[in-house]
């Protein structure tokens, strides 16, 4: 790939929708919870992330098409002596483009919006099932450091 191949990473917007929302449905996880055919939960999701300053979807778009996008929120804290903290959400590479660097190249896009945020750390989480997803994250020099939980409501 050369440089003129690389995917441009750029602020999501709402036409972008129905590209985000088939790449989130488009694994066996994603497809028992999201609903590419009823766009409105998301319309009224992404309404919300543009109006807070501390969100930051994005998207890769290569030669006019959506092939990837995630999601960084900046959270500052009183841990860590104050510090602020980035979590990466929503990772999604566009099946044609798996394998292509583009993961690579979107986390440390990520990596360094946190930097130029003055975050101190950066997280984020991976089903367990996802065991790809973690060696690729070990790679990029995140430890699995936690044990997660979550309670859904």
């Amino acid at each position: 790939m050369t440089d003129s191949d690389e995917p441009a990473i750029r602020p999501a917007t709402e036409e972008d929708l129905p590209a985000i929302v088939a790449m989130l449905a488009d694994d066996p996880l994603g497809a028992t919870r999201e609903s590419p055919g009823d766009l409105a939960p998301y319309i009224e999701a992404f309404k919300r992330l543009a109006d807070d300053p501390h969100q930051h979807v994005v998207v890769a778009v290569r030669e006019g098409r959506v092939v990837g996008t995630l999601q960084l929120t900046i959270i500052p804290g009183l841990s860590r002596k104050g510090a602020t903290r980035a979590i990466i959400e929503g990772v999604r590479v566009h099946a044609d483009e798996r394998g292509s660097g583009l993961g690579t190249q979107f986390i440390r896009w990520a990596v360094e919006r946190a930097r130029r945020e003055n975050c101190q750390l950066v997280q984020l989480t991976s089903d367990v099932t996802r065991t790809d997803a973690h060696r690729f994250y070990e790679r990029l020099g995140f430890t699995a450091s936690h044990v997660g939980f979550k309670l859904s409501l």
